[in-house]
């Protein structure tokens, strides 16, 4: 029972599974949050949130499926999101880092290459291939949910294919706050709300959106997101604006799962794609699904997750 134990001497088994890792930085040492629910020393899944900047709060519909699979998984929030330490120094929001962080939780929570799955969705789905290229060996298995593999072909997409179903007034107006980089205008928020976000992010009206992705935006830090993202939900312009590993693919040798959806703002297609470039890449379509298709496509979101870790568990 010891490894559960943390710096303050608290263990996450009479803190309902909560822990406040130390993580050490260029910049000295802060606290991330982690929750484990369940307990399977073969099958446990780290999951990786989006944004960057986002939370752990966009996973809660794993706890409508996984503890049924008995699969042990463990919420996260990266340094910068939520529950974790916030610092504000610029220099610590890139990818590298990102990565050793990972590296660290990794090792605090005792997971290894027989029962350590790595589970990331849009920004995570980037942390996780690039957490698999340095240091697979420490994988099981990996699944990479809703991110293409390229940044500047997500651009594309989202310009060349995704921006003109949107009625021909409102494309124009958003180019044009686009073209303004008047990003904090209202309007532009309001406009992808209601003719982007609930075709390509969340495909449910958004007064019925999910309590967690509500709470989840409310809490999303902006400084994090902004300076890797960028302000445009018409592709990446910050820091991760040129990120690409379509041709390192295939240095990913462990069982792997890429999903993707007919809706999304990733190109199924891609995904498709990217599953066909790894030694052993699956695919999964989610095929009512969006961007969040673990919410709007979720029984087969889900069952192909829990299918996928049962194979490679060996237990199927």
């Amino acid at each position: 029972m010891s490894r559960y134990y943390d710096n303050t001497g608290r263990s996450d088994i009479i803190s309902g599974g909560e822990r406040m890792i130390p993580i050490t930085t260029p910049l000295g040492e802060y606290r991330v949050w982690t929750k484990r629910v369940g307990n399977n020393p073969r099958i446990k899944v780290l999951l990786l949130h989006g944004g960057p900047g986002f939370n752990h709060d966009q996973w809660a519909s794993c706890s409508s499926y996984f503890p049924g699979a008995g699969i042990e998984y463990y919420f996260y929030d990266q340094l910068g999101s939520h529950f974790s330490d916030q610092p504000t120094d610029d220099s610590l929001w890139v990818t590298e880092r990102f990565v050793e962080e990972v590296e660290q939780v990794r090792l605090a929570l005792g997971l290894d290459k027989g029962n350590f799955y790595l589970m990331g969705q849009s920004w995570g789905g980037i942390l996780a291939a690039e957490y698999a290229l340095k240091y697979q060996h420490n994988l099981k298995g990996l699944i990479i949910s809703n991110m293409m593999m390229s940044a500047p072909e997500y651009g594309r997409y989202a310009k060349e294919v995704l921006g003109p179903q949107m009625k021909p007034e409102v494309l124009a107006e958003v180019l044009e706050l686009e073209e303004k980089e008047d990003f904090g205008n209202p309007r532009y928020e309001e406009l992808l709300m209601e003719n982007y976000y609930v075709e390509h992010i969340l495909r449910i009206p958004l007064e019925e959106w999910p309590v967690p992705i509500q709470r989840g935006f409310q809490h999303i830090n902006q400084q994090v997101y902004t300076i890797m993202q960028g302000p445009s939900e018409f592709g990446i312009r910050g820091r991760l604006s040129e990120w690409d590993r379509t041709g390192d693919l295939h240095k990913i040798k462990v069982p792997t799962l890429v999903i993707g959806a007919t809706y999304d703002t990733m190109d199924p297609k891609h995904m498709e794609w990217v599953a066909s470039q790894l030694e052993k890449g699956e695919f999964l379509l989610c095929p009512k699904g969006s961007h969040l298709c673990n919410y709007d496509d979720h029984e087969a979101y889900f069952r192909g997750v829990i299918d996928f870790i049962k194979r490679v568990d060996g237990l199927t």
